[in-house]
């Protein structure tokens, strides 16, 4: 079998392991501020009237609490939360079956929302907007409709894709929240409040080691954490310091930036082979072995992010941050962005 590629890995859940560190409240959830307050006045409001709440669109990266936060909406709003993903809902007789089992207040949640099949889609409008859905039975000439009356029910849509949704479906969510990466000093907080969770020994410098290395994200910190608490286990005294985190995130290929092998052979690649760029992003997949979609969803949002790659009309081209962070001098003008 082949070996999984560090960033794939790290942000691939752990079912069990995430769902011991997922808050179950909002006073729990560490970050995306803003967001955090504009749901919590939500749920406040919706409490009040006794209804329920509209529905709600997560969008942004794997690994920053879409989940989690649709969780933390159902235990505020003391509601059920029933979950399913786009992919899974292939025809419109599953979706009927997930709304008609619904309760009044239940959420339904949906991850990865965007990869709903058109088909099903279509069966959501009504239910949104109306709560009623229409269900064709037979065949022929003894077709008929027969339309449903639903409870009054929140979507709660996650999305890494927000563009691929279409118009009406966005136009239906009563809030689009889209949730950012986070800054060290937060994720610091996230390693500290799972280390006590997990009974890991750590300092706060520690801790800072780690978070600078998780890449934004919270998904990554914590699981960089669980390596780092084996590590600390086998060879450190169950003692996890500042030192200890850089030697176990080494053995990971994981540097002070939060960079891996991968990334790294991505830069060198346009860098030393193709001079800084623009190349295309078929043919640095095809130099470093690696699928173009995977380069595109795993990679270069955090290379982007970091001022270390740029995308241009001509293809990808390695900036004058990435030049410095391989040792070589900076060549030539950079193209204009896009």
């Amino acid at each position: 079998m082949a070996e999984r590629p560090l960033a794939e890995t790290l942000n691939r859940p752990d079912e069990e392991f995430e769902l011991t560190l997922r808050p179950g409240r909002f006073a729990d959830f560490v970050g995306q501020a803003k967001i955090r307050e504009r749901l919590e006045l939500s749920v406040a409001a919706a409490s009040g009237r006794g209804e329920a709440m509209d529905h709600v669109l997560l969008c942004g990266p794997p690994g920053l609490g879409k989940t989690t936060l649709a969780y933390i909406l159902g235990a505020a709003m003391g509601a059920n939360v029933k979950a399913t993903s786009g992919p899974v809902l292939a025809k419109p007789a599953d979706l009927a079956g997930m709304l008609t089992n619904l309760e009044k207040g239940d959420i339904l949640f949906i991850d990865e929302i965007h990869r709903i099949q058109k088909s099903v889609e279509e069966y959501l409008y009504s239910a949104m907007e109306d709560y009623v859905i229409d269900i064709v039975l037979d065949q022929g000439v003894n077709a008929r409709s027969v339309r449903l009356n639903l409870p009054r029910f929140t979507l709660v849509g996650a999305t890494t894709r927000s563009g691929l949704l279409s118009a009406p479906m966005r136009s239906r969510f009563g809030a689009a929240h889209r949730l950012d990466y986070y800054s060290p000093a937060e994720l610091a907080e996230v390693v500290i409040r799972s280390a006590r969770i997990l009974n890991v020994d750590i300092s706060a410098e520690g801790a800072s080691e780690i978070a600078a290395r998780s890449r934004g994200t919270p998904r990554i910190a914590n699981n960089l954490l669980r390596w780092v608490r084996d590590y600390a286990q086998i060879r450190a005294g169950n003692r996890i310091d500042r030192d200890v985190a850089d030697r176990a995130l080494a053995m990971l290929d994981v540097d002070g930036h939060g960079l891996d092998e991968m990334d790294k052979r991505i830069l060198r690649t346009i860098v030393e082979t193709y001079g800084g760029g623009p190349v295309g992003l078929t043919t640095i997949a095809v130099s470093v072995g690696e699928e173009p979609g995977t380069l595109e969803e795993v990679y270069e949002p955090f290379l982007i992010q970091q001022g270390l790659l740029a995308r241009t009309p001509q293809g990808r081209t390695a900036t004058a941050a990435a030049f410095r962070l391989l040792g070589l001098a900076p060549g030539g003008e950079q193209p204009e962005l896009i």
